[in-house]
Parts: structure tokens; C-alpha cells; sequence
């Protein structure tokens, strides 16, 4: 189990890299989250959902993704209750304290999934969840060492020095542990190495004499590595040799929900790609995103509060391009009404209007891997649908998308105006090409999005091989 000292201290990497390791090694091997919170999410084989970075860790196994390797996805829809979704199908929202009495009941669905998985495979590769140091969630913890005790897993614990203070967090962590736990722990790794590594060697071997665990290696900064992010927005800029052509924004939605759909456009060479976040000055662009949302009516509050209603009448005006995926294409209809209270008080809010469309949020979501093509130019598309919401109305009879099951989306009258469910729009190089020249650049070159994220796991795993003291990590899996 590989465990970190924060959140976004390189547990997800680790484990990605560390599977596609032991793939190159002909070993079966299979990712484990017990619990995620995330609003990314993937829908697998199995017809549910898991958070996103188990699906790439599961890429780097050479799997499809199931919903056991996520049997716990926590997907948060305010500051103080989420959407608690167990073997991959949402049962219900909770707020904190309320979730804390059910955590032995979820702990019950993780050894479950957890037992199905070394029934299959060799060896499970566990990923855990922020910090096992965390000291108010220790009590029924099933995301870090109460699961680790409970399986007698070997524990690794990583920490991210370009954050500061990583022998702090390394012997902090250890020193909140129980004894139990703290014998559990067989290492530590550090992350995002810059520099000498002869500078660095002096607070090594004190940490290993002051902790008596070994540092099984140190990983370097990995410049322009990508990994699709497991829930925060990535804004790191992209640096480009070439020139940037085409201008998107999206705006940063407080629930924003599977923001992965636009890594293709921020590696996109020609694509200079913007998040807009609350009262930040709106820029003028070619192609306006209203991407999917968990919160959608709050959302859309949240967009009529930083004026961005009146901005897209001034961006279609001047003939740009509007596309809203999901719950951003819900934004696109007349009215969303939420009859049931699924995503906060019940009632019906005004949308954009923009498609003669309205759309009611219901209990069941709609959890579909889809193919087809788009009704621009008959360009290949894939992606997968996850929502809430059932949309009607005159708009669909024009969709933007012919699927092999059904027909998706919208497009408006004068085209400046597309709208669809599906998630992973851009991931395929011939929808993306179809969709970047709509929006208007004019000789659109997409990259192979999936080599993309090959190459970057066989780099990541390369790094593992050449840093890190695999035969010590070997001898702590049970094969």
C-alpha cells in the first residue's frame, strides 16, 4: 500500500508508475483505492464509476476499469455533504458526521471488492487517501492504515519535497502513527526531486537513522509529465514552441466535474487553453467550454454572479463558439428543475436558453460508454456519460451526436452552439480535429491523446525502475 504524507504527494503517481512496472514484469497486477473523493470519475466495464485516477492506473495494467478497484467514491456537491456512491452506483448523500457513522458499513463493500481482487490477480497495488496523520478521520478509518491493518498489508509512505519541510512530514507522519502501525511502515519515497542529489544525501541517512526505515529512493521532478489529475485543476501552463492559434476558456466552476476532458486541448500545440475563475476578467476567445458540473443550478448561479451570461451574448454576437459538455449542456436549455432535491434545495432554475431544451434531475444517473460520430462532419467519437439529469425538448431533434445506441446532444440553427453529454469529447484524434476547425482553426493537427498518456506512464515507470530500489519493494509484495 502506498501511502502519503498530504494530499497530492504523489500516491496516484506511485501507484500508476508501480503498475505499469509490474506489467513490464509479466506479473498480474491490479490498482486498489478503498476510498476516493474526487469529482472526476470513469464509468467502467461494470456499468458504474470509479474516480478517474484508478482508471489510469488500470490503463497501466493493461485493464478495463472495474468497480472494484474503487469501491468507495465520496463526490462532494457543497462544502458539507456529498454524494456517496459504493460499488460504483450513488446511494445517497451525506454530510460528514453522518458518512463517519457509516464508515464500518463502507469498510464491509471495500474488503469485499478488496477480496475479489486478490482472488484475481497476483498482486494489488493499494492506493491511499490524503494522510494517514489526519488525526480527526483516524477512528473507523478505511482509506489509509485502518485498511492496512485490516489486510495486514506492507506500507510505503511518500512524501513531496517540491511542497517543503519533507523530513517534517516524513517523521511527523511516523510520529502520530500507533506502534503497530509504525512497524507497518517498510520505507519512505521521496518526490519531485530538483537539484544535486549529493546535497540531499546528508538528510537521508539522518532520516534513516533518526526513523530506522529505509528511504527506497528518491524520484525526480518530472518536467511536462501528465497524468490526468485525480480532482484538483491542473494549472500549469503548457509551454509551447509553436505558435497558439486558437483561444478557449472554461469557466472554473466551484463543482467543476471531470475537467480531465480538456487535457487534450491544454497539450494541444495550437491551443491556448484558460481556466476563468470568480471575478476574474472574462478574455475574448474563439471557443467558450461550459464544462460538467456536480452542483449544476449552483453552478449556474455561479456563472450569473461573475456575468458570464452577458459575456456569451457578446461572444455569440461576435460569432464565437459555444460548447457545453454535460451538465454545461444542461446550462444550454431553458429551465433544470430538481423536483427530488438531488443537488442541494428543491426547486427549478432558469438556464441560458439558449437550446429549446429543459432538463429534471433524477435519482438514477446515467452511467453509459459511448461511441458513434459526430454530426459536424461524421467525425469518430467516444467517450462515456455520467449524470443525473433527463433532458427533452424540440433541440435534440437536431443532435450532435449519432451514438450506435442513441442519438446526443444538440446543435443550434447557425452552428455556433453545440451541446452533448458525453465526456472524453476531445480524446480521439478525429473528433477533436472536427471540433477544433468548427471552433475555427483551420488546419488542426490533434495529437494521439492515448499514446500520450502511454508514453507518459512508460516515463514514470522508466523513472521508477532507475530511482527507486525496486528488488526492496519486491520482496514486500506477496506473489
Amino acid at each position: 500500500m502506498i501511502q502519503g504524507t498530504t494530499s497530492d504527494a504523489g500516491k496516484s503517481t506511485l501507484v500508476t508508475g508501480l503498475c505499469r512496472v509490474l506489467k513490464r514484469k509479466n506479473i498480474s497486477v491490479v490498482p486498489f483505492k478503498p476510498q476516493n473523493m474526487a469529482l472526476n470519475s470513469a464509468v467502467t466495464i461494470d456499468g458504474g464509476e470509479i474516480g478517474r485516477a484508478q482508471a489510469v492506473q488500470a490503463q497501466a495494467c493493461g485493464l478495463d476499469t472495474h468497480t472494484d478497484m474503487n469501491p468507495v467514491l465520496i463526490k462532494p456537491n457543497s462544502d458539507t455533504a456529498a454524494q456517496i456512491i459504493i460499488h460504483g452506483k450513488a446511494l445517497t448523500d451525506m454530510d460528514a458526521s453522518a458518512y463517519h457513522d457509516y464508515k464500518t458499513t463502507a469498510m464491509t463493500a471495500v474488503l469485499e471488492s478488496h477480496q475479489r481482487l486478490i482472488q484475481q490477480y497476483t498482486t494489488v497495488i493499494v492506493e491511499g487517501a490524503g494522510s494517514p496523520a489526519e488525526i480527526n478521520l483516524r477512528d473507523k478509518d478505511i482509506a489509509n492504515m485502518g485498511f492496512a491493518e485490516a489486510v495486514d498489508c506492507p506500507v510505503i509512505i511518500i512524501a513531496d519535497i517540491d511542497k517543503g519541510g519533507v523530513f517534517a512530514h516524513l517523521t511527523g507522519t511516523l510520529a502520530l502513527l500507533s506502534d503497530s502501525e509504525q512497524q507497518r511502515i517498510k520505507g519512505f519515497i521521496i518526490n519531485r526531486f530538483r537539484g544535486d542529489i549529493e546535497l540531499l544525501k546528508p538528510g537521508l541517512d539522518w532520516l534513516e537513522k533518526h526513523t530506522q526505515k529505509p528511504v527506497l529512493g528518491v524520484l525526480p521532478y518530472l518536467q511536462g509529465l501528465h497524468l490526468e489529475a485525480e480532482d484538483a485543476l491542473n494549472l500549469e501552463s503548457i509551454i509551447s514552441p509553436y505558435n497558439k492559434t486558437l483561444k478557449v476558456i472554461v469557466p472554473a466552476l466551484p463543482r467543476i466535474s471531470n475537467h480531465t476532458d480538456f487535457d487534450p486541448l491544454r497539450l494541444h500545440p495550437e491551443v491556448d487553453f484558460q481556466y476563468i475563475g470568480p471575478e476574474a476578467s472574462i478574455p475574448d476567445c474563439d471557443l467558450v467550454i461550459l464544462p460538467g458540473s456536480k452542483s449544476v443550478r449552483a453552478d449556474l448561479q455561479w456563472l450569473y454572479e461573475n456575468n458570464w451570461h452577458e459575456y456569451l451574448q457578446r461572444h455569440l454576437r461576435y460569432h464565437g463558439k459555444l460548447l457545453g459538455i454535460c451538465g454545461g449542456f444542461q446550462m444550454l436549455g431553458g429551465k433544470i428543475h430538481d423536483p427530488e432535491g438531488i443537488e442541494g434545495q428543491p426547486g427549478s432554475t432558469d438556464a441560458l436558453a439558449y437550446f429549446d431544451m429543459e432538463t429534471v434531475l433524477q435519482k438514477e444517473k446515467q452511467l453509459h460508454k459511448r461511441s458513434g460520430y459526430l454530426c459536424l462532419n461524421k467525425a469518430e467519437v467516444s467517450g462515456y456519460e455520467i449524470h443525473a439529469g433527463i433532458s427533452t425538448g424540440t433541440a435534440l431533434e437536431q443532435p450532435a451526436i449519432i451514438s450506435h445506441e442513441i442519438s446526443d446532444g444538440a446543435i443550434s440553427d447557425d452552428r455556433q452552439i453545440i451541446g452533448s453529454y458525453f465526456h472524453g469529447l476531445f480524446d480521439k484524434q478525429t473528433a477533436c480535429d472536427a471540433l477544433l476547425q468548427w471552433a475555427g482553426l483551420e488546419n488542426p493537427e490533434s495529437e494521439n491523446y492515448f499514446q500520450i498518456q502511454e508514453q507518459s506512464i512508460d516515463r514514470l515507470a522508466d523513472a521508477i525502475e532507475q530511482h527507486l530500489d525496486i528488488k526492496a519493494i519486491m520482496k514486500m509484495i506477496k506473489t
